[in-house]
């Protein structure tokens, strides 16, 4: 059994996806700096001058100043600014995908033309 986790682990697909998975979780990070540090400053000063990351609706508690307040004081808080930030990570992510899965597609259909010829 133990040869045969070997054999699996070792495998070049494994170590591809192990790799994979260690530059999408870097990749993450750096889309979410993007959109923390560069995108979200600009856009909020265009707006007048807010923070994304602190905007919030109090559900229930009392009046409070600021996300971090409220959270420290235990208040009900729907913090809608860090789901609008996380939206756009979302979707940074997703259409670098995309254009990852649809230039391995156009690759593959240049082989697959290559091969028939």
């Amino acid at each position: 059994m133990l040869e045969e986790f070997k054999k699996f682990a070792l495998k070049g697909n494994m170590i591809d996806m192990a790799v994979g998975i260690i530059l999408g979780a870097a990749f993450g990070t750096v889309v979410n700096s993007l959109v923390n540090d560069i995108l979200m400053p600009p856009l909020g000063f265009l707006i007048g001058g807010v923070d994304f990351k602190d905007l919030f609706l109090t559900l229930k508690g009392g009046p409070v100043s600021s996300l971090e307040e409220a959270r420290q004081t235990g208040a009900v808080v729907w913090a809608y600014g860090n789901f609008i930030n996380t939206l756009i990570n979302f979707l940074i992510i997703a259409f670098a995908l995309f254009l990852v899965v649809k230039s391995i597609n156009k690759m593959r259909e240049k082989i697959e033309e290559k091969v028939k010829k």
